[in-house]
């Protein structure tokens, strides 16, 4: 409906008019206990890979890396310790003793050999200098990028005789021209094809390379922007057959089968005049325009409006161009208390073109290569009409408080079931996707009563303070309030701020001799309401030119506003409280609202011939076999198969364990005294042992204790005391554990921030309630994992990697990269996006990785670091990025160059697919260039989404072969047919067990492997 405009003069508003001039959080490291079968102690992680946790996230709490010096280079790269990592033979040898401390690498990102005992020698060269390239002169800040190093960027020198050291060299930068098609290199793409031997020679490692090394910190060029290739470039790889492998079985999916209309489409531009920003308002207009002239008019058709621009009719209307002129009343009263304010509209219909059924059919059915995203947008907006008339729409979604019952989040928020719709082109055909949603809005509260909850106290008992202020105004800024104190006369404002005074210190003029009137005089006079609340500020719903007041406690909040902001961790919890849901309640409730919709029933679906099946789509899927794991000779159990997903620990050792000689605890938690954090500690390190870890059993100091505000005090003089007894002795703090609150709200984030970059110390966080855990063994487990992974260990690794069997990765060396870009919060706009990237660093194991972070422009999702070119005024045509670097530790850490590359890349929704593959596997393929000429091995680009909406269910819920034990499918499970693309390579995957909702993966990728071996690779 219409929202009346600001009124006029002369006219009372029901407010008072004032003078002018008035006025990230993460979390801790717990472990989720996965673990399955009978065993006492289950290892948590995802289904045949190793352990993935390369440490080098960017770990502030929210705000921008540009608080960082311009050359601090972060850290997070290998995570190995002394001059390289421990054997990669499981069974082998024990490290010599002299394999420790944390000095024998010390750079910015790059990992060191991981061979035993340090690697070879031209891998330490004092000529490493990190990252070069240019110190930004403003703009997004530089990557940071990390390694072990405390301010030292080059290398220690390492236990044991030195040997000469060649001096490494920037390889010349070889332009990479992009081809007109991507298609796979021959085996023998690079110089080198064959393996080369774990210690090779210098001149071995000019030829392979031709010289790599990082250059130096570059000075003043200016960055230059590398264009992608040509849009030409690149398609979308078609699928090559279906997979074989596996077992077959069926499931459910919540995809509907769209039966596709055999009507005559047509799209008409839409003007409105005057033009509102509001798709309600634009709504109103049109619905008004089809009451009245559709039978007269428009031939009896009924339209269906996207609320812009654009009009679809199931046939032609009568005409070409039409002009209309319609009248709407304002909602909301008019000020005098008599008729509604009326608004007229000038509508012109234009006829735009027709919408091709006839090519999407071709499509769907495999015959075109291009979807027609036109038909497929008429389809879709059809199907929204009617929801988008019944409920409040969301994005795809349509929420309702009639959907389901409200669950209170705090802090004056609840949360509002609902549902996601889309029209999807399948293999199937048209395929409707529905699937439950819930999302957080803002309680239809009296202002005082939401202000109350916000703050979690009375209001009227003491003053506000600046703190409370700055939240209230935070809060409400934005929200549409209607005002009580007029009866039925409920007329909307949107609140601009706070006031600086009390309500019973404002005052206004009332007429040009400068006669005043307070807020409080004015509302008991004109409207006999007497304000009770004068402590509290008003709500100021004008703006700077004429400020307007709303005392709090004669407005109430508007319902069906969103809540689109950060929300907390206790609200986070509640709202995954209210969303989890077992399989089989989740499949009960979209039958429900599927049958609730009624699209047979629909006069938008009826108009234009689209019939919906209310049956859930049943498809042929395969569980893939669990990978065998290898553990270490000296365990009572040397290998293992998992079972639904879970294995455990128990009669296992690490497969190579790592090294803790010095640690120390510190604790934030005031539940938690001294000697309950002694005997924590104790039974950790005990764990430690066990697992198969070289740990000490006492720390070097006695745990101490510290308060939350004074977290980076407490770290850095702990770090100092630490020091002061182990620097005499050449050692390191190899590791700081820390117990924390519960609820640790930012100090998490804070405590990462100053370890990573500051102290440059591997920390594991607990909490208090594990603590007092009476059985923690399972607990304590799952802790040791993480640790002997970030200490430079080896958890476990797939006997299928030992024994070169893993196909098109065992067969020649091959790289695994992953990336992913967060972004900020809503409301943070001027925070940088990160981008992270993380590869490989072991062949043919593929259980180390190395990891970089950059930070770029606000929610960029193009990584914008993948490879770069810049001119120094020194060195002329320099050559660096991310993808670069990695490809040379790789080198340096194998003493193989990659002959293969693995891209996986998350957080891509289907609109960016084409960008992001134009973009990012023309800087992959640059990157490649720049290292030595020709050097192009075959890339497979996979895009990898988690965030989907698809759902699958097992077939019969009470069939516990087909079920894990949360209900959910069998990790392992693979959908390639039916209801993914018509055309394109892409498949579904459950890759590990749920918990409570089962969590499918789609992967849409650019490959270069066939279909069975892809799935088994992923899995």
């Amino acid at each position: 409906m219409v929202r009346k405009k600001r009124t006029g003069p002369g006219e009372s508003s029901g407010e008072a008019p004032g003078a002018p001039g008035q006025g990230s959080s993460q979390r801790p490291e717990t472990t989720q206990q996965h673990g399955g079968g009978r065993g006492l102690l289950p290892q948590q992680g995802a289904r045949g890979g190793g352990q993935h946790q390369a440490r080098g996230g960017y770990q502030g709490r929210g705000g921008p890396p540009e608080s960082q010096p311009r050359d601090y280079q972060g850290r997070g790269g290998y995570q190995g310790r002394g001059g390289g990592a421990p054997s990669q033979q499981p069974g082998g040898p024990p490290q010599p003793r002299d394999y420790q401390g944390r000095g024998g690498y010390q750079g910015r990102g790059v990992p060191p050999s991981q061979h035993p005992g340090g690697g070879p020698p031209e891998y330490q060269s004092q000529e490493y200098q990190g990252r070069g390239g240019p110190r930004p002169r403003g703009g997004v800040p530089q990557p940071h990028y990390g390694g072990r190093g405390r301010g030292s960027v080059g290398p220690s020198v390492p236990p044991g005789p030195s040997r000469s050291v060649p001096e490494l060299h920037q390889a010349p930068y070889v332009q990479y021209e992009a081809p007109v098609a991507v298609s796979p290199s021959p085996p023998g793409a690079g110089s080198s094809s064959q393996p080369a031997e774990a210690e090779v020679s210098t001149g071995q490692v000019q030829q392979q390379f031709q010289q790599l090394a990082i250059t130096g910190q570059g000075s003043t060029g200016q960055a230059i922007q590398m264009a992608p290739a040509s849009s030409k470039s690149v398609r979308f790889p078609l699928r090559p057959g279906k997979g074989t492998y596996g077992s077959r079985c069926i499931v459910k999916a919540n995809h509907f089968f769209a039966e596709l209309p055999d009507k005559d489409l047509h799209q008409y531009d839409v003007s409105i005049t005057p033009e509102v920003p509001s798709r309600g308002v634009n709504r109103a207009v049109m619905g008004q325009l089809v009451t009245l002239y559709r039978q007269s008019h428009l031939d009896g058709r009924l339209p269906a409006y996207d609320g812009r621009k654009s009009l679809y009719t199931a046939g032609p209307l009568p005409f070409t161009s039409r002009t209309f002129e319609i009248t709407l009343q304002d909602e909301e009263a008019s000020l005098g208390g008599g008729q509604r304010r009326e608004r007229v509209f000038k509508v012109v219909i234009k006829f735009a073109a027709r919408a091709d059924l006839q090519h999407l059919a071709m499509f769907l059915a495999g015959r075109q290569p291009d979807a027609p995203q036109e038909a497929l947008q008429v389809l879709d907006i059809v199907l929204r009409e009617l929801p988008t008339a019944r409920y409040c729409p969301v994005g795809r979604s349509f929420y309702s408080p009639n959907l389901g019952r409200r669950q209170q989040l705090g802090e004056g928020l609840e949360t509002w079931r609902g549902f996601y719709q889309s029209i999807r082109p399948t293999q199937m055909g048209l395929s409707l996707n529905i699937d439950m949603s819930s999302t957080a809005f803002i309680e239809p509260l009296p202002v005082i009563d939401f202000v109350s909850q916000l703050l979690n106290r009375d209001i009227s008992v003491r003053l506000l303070s600046d703190s409370d202020r700055v939240k209230i105004k935070k809060a409400l800024r934005g929200v549409k309030v209607e005002v009580t104190h007029r009866g039925n006369m409920r007329r909307k404002y949107r609140i601009s701020g706070l006031t600086s005074q009390a309500t019973r210190e404002l005052s206004f003029p009332i007429d040009d001799r400068g006669t005043v009137k307070t807020v409080v005089q004015y509302f008991l006079e004109t409207y006999g309401f007497s304000i009770q609340h004068t402590s509290l500020p008003c709500l100021q719903v004008g703006n700077q030119q004429r400020p307007n007041y709303l005392p709090m406690e004669v407005c109430k909040i508007v319902e069906g506003q969103r809540y689109s902001k950060r929300l907390n961790e206790k609200q986070i919890t509640a709202l995954l409280k209210v969303t989890c849901q077992r399989p089989q309640e989740r499949e009960k409730d979209i039958l429900q609202t599927v049958h609730h919709n009624a699209y047979f029933e629909d006069p938008y679906a009826q108009e234009f011939g689209i019939k919906i099946d209310e049956r859930l789509a049943s498809v042929e899927a395969r569980v893939l076999p669990p990978p065998r794991l290898k553990y270490h000779d000296s365990g009572r159990e040397r290998d293992v198969l998992p079972r639904v997903g879970q294995w455990n620990m128990m009669n296992k050792k690490m497969v190579n364990g790592g090294r803790v000689s010095s640690w120390a605890c510190i604790n934030f938690s005031r539940n938690v005294q001294d000697n309950a954090a002694r005997s924590f500690c104790h039974e950790l390190a005990q764990m430690c042992q066990v697992s198969g870890m070289d740990f000490a059993l006492d720390p070097v100091l006695p745990p101490s204790s510290a308060r939350p505000e004074h977290v980076e005090r407490a770290l850095k003089g702990c770090y100092q005391d630490a020091m002061n007894i182990l620097r005499p002795q050449g050692r390191e703090l190899d590791l700081l554990i820390v117990i924390l609150p519960d609820n640790n709200g930012s100090l998490y984030g804070d405590l990462k921030r100053i370890c990573e970059t500051d102290l440059g110390l591997v920390s594991q966080c607990c909490l208090t309630k594990h603590v007092f855990k009476a059985n923690k063994q399972q607990y304590l487990a799952n802790v040791a994992l993480k640790i002997n992974v970030k200490v430079g260990g080896r958890n476990t690794v797939l006997v299928d990697a030992l024994a070169r069997r893993i196909p098109l990765v065992s067969d020649r060396p091959t790289i695994i990269f992953g990336a992913d870009v967060t972004h900020p919060h809503p409301g943070e706009d001027s925070s940088p996006s990160i981008a992270a990237v993380v590869a490989s660093q072991d062949w043919p194991e593929v259980t180390k990785y190395a990891g970089l972070v950059s930070a770029q422009a606000h929610r960029q999702e193009l990584i914008q670091d993948l490879f770069k070119v810049w001119q120094d005024p020194q060195r002329g045509t320099v050559t660096g990025g991310m993808v670069r670097e990695l490809l040379i530790s790789f080198r340096r850490a194998t003493g193989q160059k990659p002959q293969r590359i693995i891209f996986y890349r998350d957080g891509v929704s289907e609109g960016q697919f084409y960008q992001v593959l134009l973009y990012e596997l023309d800087a992959i393929r640059k990157a490649c260039a720049s290292l030595e000429p020709n050097y192009q091995p075959p890339v497979t680009f996979v895009v990898v989404q988690k965030r989907h909406h698809t759902r699958l269910f097992a077939n019969n819920h009470n069939d516990q072969r087909s079920v894990d034990r949360s209900g959910n499918i069998l990790p392992g499970t693979v959908v390639d047919s039916k209801i993914c693309h018509p055309t394109e390579f892409d498949f579904y995957l459950c890759s590990h067990a749920g918990i409570q909702v089962e969590i499918p993966y789609l992967i849409a990728g650019f490959h270069l492997f066939v279909s069975t071996t892809l799935h088994d690779g992923i899995s």
